[in-house]
């Protein structure tokens, strides 16, 4: 695999590039399925309808005109959110990818003849500027490349190369010299979630030995690897969110129902097992969350998490907390991007929509009050002390590949978070209801 600094823009992409998903599309890293619909597509690339940028300054999506694909930005800080088209010289491929970047250009990834090549886009008066940044050359045809979800920082983007074998961490975007390589990681690596608010500390999950598990590569310190969620020996593992004011972990395990994938959640340096609640448990509906509500820093109890809910009456919004024992389950504005929202501190979920007369909106929604009962308990009691990825690793000195890992005990039917149904029972998602 090699980068080049320089290289022209790409011509048409092949077929194995990420196509956009469309409303109707359900990312398969990110689902707790249905008992009957389980699989383990470790190869599937899929991305949401609108990526946002960390800050919620910016989107950014690939949009179909007629017959011809471009890229639109999306600003989202201002009194009303607006869109503005940047085409470039010749239509985009359905599996081009585009990353907003804080400065409001948009980054593109662009795919053909196994070479990946990146530029940054931004309005220049009635056309588009384009500055190329480079390309990365894929030699091994069974390499998949694709764009990570968006840095916290907002000025660098990274992108990761899954090969058979090991996979590979590249700086794309705020290098000094093109792409960059940073970090090689034994086995086949796939999600991707950030867990501190610099950029260091990247979560993956990695399928080696016949099992998946999630790991994190610290890339401040030349791409070092360590353990964090292993909950069981014989179970596949993988983080799906992560909040890093609170340390909320959201998981996908069959740790408690081995052969089913179920929904979980964690905190990051706590002793507190693994929860995997009944309310998450849907045997007709496929349950992603989405989006953590942020600055909850000593209550990750209390965050409240956004679930995009996949069933026979279509799709719609949940907003659950992990101390709460039940999903409020809302309809979806009409046009809904499905996938992509944003919360506010203060408990607003910000989801983005198109029609016809609305081609660029953002519909507020504000976080259902928690819904206390005599019979929920109070949430755990938690030490006077921020939690920090990987059990209060600093993020200079020590590395925290020393550091024991995060191995997590499963509790499949937690008492404080047991569905009305009963021990054991499985909950029909109703259909949703007026926000």
């Amino acid at each position: 695999m090699t980068a080049c600094a320089t290289e022209p823009a790409a011509e048409p992409g092949d077929e194995r590039a990420t196509r956009p998903t469309d409303t109707t599309a359900r990312p398969a890293d990110a689902i707790a399925r249905p008992a009957d619909a389980i699989a383990r597509p470790m190869d599937v690339i899929a991305r949401p309808t609108c990526v946002i940028a960390a800050d919620g300054t910016y989107a950014a999506r690939l949009v179909l005109d007629g017959e011809c694909w471009f890229p639109e930005r999306w600003t989202l800080d201002g009194p009303e959110p607006y869109a503005v088209p940047l085409p470039s010289h010749q239509p985009e491929e359905p599996g081009t990818e585009v990353l907003p970047m804080s400065d409001g250009r948009v980054l593109i990834h662009r795919v053909a003849d196994g070479r990946h090549t990146f530029s940054l886009l931004y309005p220049t008066g009635p056309g588009t500027g384009e500055l190329l940044l480079g390309a990365v050359e894929c030699h091994d045809e069974d390499t998949r490349l694709w764009l990570l979800p968006p840095a916290p920082d907002g000025e660098h983007a990274y992108a990761l190369a899954a090969g058979r074998d090991s996979t590979a961490v590249w700086l794309v975007a705020g290098g000094v010299f093109g792409p960059e390589h940073l970090a090689e990681v034994p086995g086949h690596c796939s999600g991707g979630v950030w867990l501190d608010g610099t950029g260091r500390l990247l979560a993956l999950d990695r399928h080696q030995d016949g099992r998946t598990k999630t790991v994190v590569v610290d890339l401040g310190r030349g791409g070092e690897v360590t353990p964090l969620l292993q909950i069981a020996e014989d179970s596949d593992d993988r983080l799906l969110l992560a909040d890093a004011d609170s340390g909320l972990l959201l998981v996908r395990s069959d740790a408690p129902s081995p052969g089913h994938d179920r929904l979980g959640w964690g905190v990051l340096g706590s002793t507190l097992p693994i929860r995997f609640p009944d309310c998450l448990r849907a045997t007709d509906c496929a349950v992603t969350p989405f989006a953590v509500q942020p600055g909850q820093v000593l209550t990750p109890e209390a965050c409240a998490v956004a679930l995009r809910i996949d069933g026979p009456a279509g799709s719609w919004v949940g907003v659950w907390r992990p101390f709460e024992r039940q999903v409020h389950h809302l309809a979806a504005p009409e046009g809904w991007l499905a996938g992509a929202g944003l919360w506010t501190r203060e408990g607003v979920l910000q989801l983005p929509y198109t029609t016809g007369a609305v081609p660029c909106g953002v519909a507020k929604v504000t976080a259902p009050a928690a819904a206390v009962t005599a019979e929920a308990p109070p949430p755990p009691e938690r030490p006077a002390a921020r939690p920090v990825p990987l059990q209060q690793a600093p993020l200079s000195g020590q590395s925290p590949v020393k550091r024991r890992p995060l191995f997590a005990r499963a509790v499949p039917e937690d008492e404080a978070f047991r569905a009305d149904g009963g021990p054991g029972g499985e909950n029909r998602s109703p259909a949703p209801v007026p926000a």
